[in-house]
């Protein structure tokens, strides 16, 4: 490289990295529009965005506003839509921690059962993976984890405040996760009776009697226990159990066939 060449690089290199040192400070600087809104102004935006579902332009307004002004109702009443907007959003473990943030710092809040209710919500709506919905799962390894925290929710909604508006939707969702809990054991129950583990499927299937005994799945985990207690020639254990499940499900449907195959081994 000639020399002149060089002393006509060196000018552009320099400016160049004095262009880099400067950091382009040339350029204009992003306005914040809301910089100087009020509280007021920022909760109408957020709500606005909310009710539109337009989550993240709504979360984006909730966090300026409780960063400015932390105190006051509008901050309180962000905390609290912003559970709703995560959970819309799609934000699960974000939703429940912003309703775990409001029980704990206002406990006392006209609104906590909201925050309940909203908890108990996005747990319930996170059971299952999309695949889990389309292709039913081995039962041994779908963790029943998920619901159960939701019934806990929405049991703890409807303990501390039996009056509140949510408590009756809660409890029917309760219902319906006892009933899918049960069925997951009971899932569980048959899954091991299938492969001859009959101790297995008798433990779950005593678990499902006493846990969830008003749940259809009673009848069936008590055929399944008469059918492991036959598996494991306990002819006696397996009469007991036929018996309580012709008194309580005398229309039973395996009852015919349970009791047939009791009376080939001698036992009625």
């Amino acid at each position: 490289m000639s020399s002149s060449t060089a002393r006509f690089r060196f000018p552009a290199a320099l400016a160049a990295c004095l262009l880099l040192a400067t950091g382009c400070s040339w350029l204009p600087e992003k306005v914040d529009e809301t910089k100087d809104w009020s509280a007021a102004k920022l909760y109408s935006e957020a709500k606005d965005n909310l009710n539109e579902g337009n989550y993240e332009a709504a979360l984006n307004y909730y966090e300026k506003l409780q960063a400015r002004y932390p105190f006051g109702r509008y901050a309180q009443q962000a905390q609290l839509e912003s559970i709703y907007a995560y959970y819309k959003d799609g934000e699960a473990d974000s939703a429940i921690a912003a309703a775990d943030r409001f029980i704990r710092t206002y406990p006392r809040h006209p609104f906590v059962d909201y925050a309940y209710y909203l908890k108990g919500l996005t747990n319930f709506e996170r059971q299952g993976s999309p695949l889990d919905r389309v292709l039913p799962p081995d039962p041994t390894r779908t963790d029943s984890a998920v619901a159960m925290q939701s019934f806990n929710d929405f049991n703890d909604l409807v303990t501390k405040f039996p009056q509140s508006r949510y408590a009756e939707d809660a409890r029917k969702r309760m219902l319906f996760l006892r009933n899918n809990l049960a069925t997951y054991e009971l899932n569980v129950a048959h899954f091991y009776a299938d492969r001859g583990d009959y101790v297995a499927a008798i433990n779950r299937a005593k678990y499902i009697i006493a846990n969830y005994a008003s749940s259809p799945a009673a009848g069936d985990a008590l055929a399944v226990m008469a059918r492991a207690y036959i598996g494991l020639g306990m002819y006696d254990l397996a009469s007991d159990a036929l018996r309580v499940l012709r008194q309580n499900y005398p229309q039973h449907p395996e009852l015919a066939t349970l009791t047939a195959q009791l009376g080939a081994q001698g036992k009625r």
